[in-house]
């Protein structure tokens, strides 16, 4: 595999709006290229024999059952809270 440039580091940065550092681009050169070598590796990785697989089992779509349950210590559960009102946890607006 060939090595990358540092011209192909300061175009990558660019795209992915990076601000590099003169003194930073040797580390990041040879990040990236241990990252480029170890997907080399796992791309010749032999699988030969195997079955594709999609996930660990065949279960799809599990999901439980939407219940309201009630929690006996109200106190205890809002001790942590930042904020509370009326009984419940109060959090800043995150929708204008």
């Amino acid at each position: 595999m060939a090595n990358v440039s540092k011209e192909e580091l300061l175009h990558i940065a660019n795209l992915a709006n990076l601000n590099i550092k003169d003194e930073e681009i040797e580390s990041y050169l040879a990040n990236l290229q241990d990252i480029l070598n170890f997907a080399e590796i796992v791309n010749n990785a032999n699988t030969e024999g195997l079955e594709e697989t999609i996930g660990e089992n065949d279960k799809f779509n599990v999901f439980r059952k939407d219940e309201v349950k009630v929690f006996e210590d109200n106190k205890m559960l809002l001790q942590n809270a930042k904020e509370q009102e009326r009984n419940m946890f109060k959090i800043p607006k995150v929708i204008q």
